[in-house]
């Protein structure tokens, strides 16, 4: 498996979706809902025959509706399609108990609609538009990006604008991601060892960084709270944060992964945590405090101090906290392809490594209470 995504319009329980790529049976994807009281794993299974998953996204609006990139073979040519599904009603909400005998009930997906690219090559990713109704999704399609509106209960998808990304020789997006800021009117895509910035009214680029890594980049991210920061990661095996507004030099560089870096996800409440998982079968948890939204940690009202406090407190809450590797997990045997946050709860994570092996874990208990307190 290499496909994995939080129910995003989930907020209550914590729930992830899984994609399988089997080449032997009939591809599925695993609804995992953990219930972190009694620290079980539930699981219900949905099969998604058309073919091996590559990519998921959950809809930001409907707990139902998610969508897929997935193999098929087509005239012994082996293309990569999306389509938009959704899953039984009564699996849509999370925190349903496990039926004993899961092997007898296996439900199926239900097509809403394809995301037809037949002009426009193999997708690469589907991209939800984050704040929106669940009704605007953009798809990368080899060097395209094509705006979808999804119409008449999301059973019909209209193309309703496209940009082509020139350049010589065969050119490709790898991932992008959409901006949750600027309303929703901007996304970042990777293609080869570059990052680019989209303005989605006028489908022009924005901002460019070239070789922005010294091998292919396979990820991005946007941080949530600050406006014009990202980060990306690739095959240098480093995850580099960047400022749009000025491309020439990455503001850090973290070199803590062995090999290819698959994946970068920023925190959604705390911008300081960032969850990276690379091919070298490792999650590695960072604590970006210096080029967060709240560099100096805390800040004290300075009514609650005494005069002689006041002295020592200010120089102290001046110096930015440190950077620093909070934890790095090695449950995985296999190469770990995704990485995402719960949408429910904002300390806990799930790691996907191609072994089909899902880990949950927690961001450390310590470090929990001394972002909060």
């Amino acid at each position: 498996a290499r496909a994995l995504t939080p129910q995003t319009a989930e907020t209550d329980a914590i729930r992830f979706l899984v994609g399988t790529q089997s080449l032997r049976y009939d591809n599925q994807i695993h609804i995992i809902d953990f219930d972190d009281e009694n620290n079980i794993i539930n699981k219900n299974v949905l099969l998604h025959q058309v073919g091996e998953i590559w990519h998921i996204s959950a809809s930001p609006a409907d707990k139902g509706v998610l969508a897929t990139c997935y193999n098929k073979t087509s005239d012994s040519k082996v293309v990569t399609c999306a389509a938009v599904w959704r899953m039984p009603k009564e699996l849509e909400s999370g925190s349903h108990e496990s039926p004993d005998d899961s092997s007898s009930n296996t439900q199926t997906l239900e097509l809403l609609c394809h995301l037809d690219n037949t002009a426009h090559g193999n997708m690469a990713c589907v991209m939800w538009e984050p704040m929106g109704d669940g009704k605007r999704l953009i798809s990368l399609a080899d060097n395209n990006i094509l705006l979808w509106d999804l119409q008449e209960s999301s059973a019909k998808a209209v193309l309703s604008s496209s940009a082509a990304l020139e350049g010589k020789g065969q050119v490709k997006f790898t991932s992008g991601r959409w901006s949750p800021h600027h309303n929703c009117t901007q996304i970042g895509t990777a293609n080869d060892t570059t990052v680019r910035g989209w303005d989605t009214r006028s489908m022009r680029q924005i901002y460019c960084i070239e070789n922005a890594h010294g091998q292919l980049v396979r990820d991005l991210d946007f941080n949530p709270n600050k406006q014009y920061y990202l980060a990306s990661c690739g095959d240098d095996c480093k995850v580099k944060f960047w400022d749009t507004r000025n491309v020439t030099e990455p503001v850090k560089t973290l070199e803590e992964h062995s090999h290819w870096v698959w994946n970068v996800r920023y925190n959604h409440s705390h911008d300081q945590l960032i969850l990276t998982g690379s091919s070298d079968s490792r999650v590695i948890l960072s604590n970006m405090v210096s080029i967060s939204s709240e560099p100096f940690g805390h800040m004290v009202d300075d009514d609650e101090l005494s005069d002689q406090e006041d002295n020592h407190q200010e120089e102290k809450s001046k110096e930015p906290l440190q950077d620093s590797i909070i934890a790095t997990y090695e449950e995985h045997e296999d190469s770990v392809y995704a990485v995402e946050w719960s949408s429910a709860d904002p300390w806990l994570f799930a790691s996907l490594s191609y072994d089909g092996r899902l880990v949950i874990n927690r961001v450390p208990r310590a470090l929990k209470y001394h972002i909060l307190l």
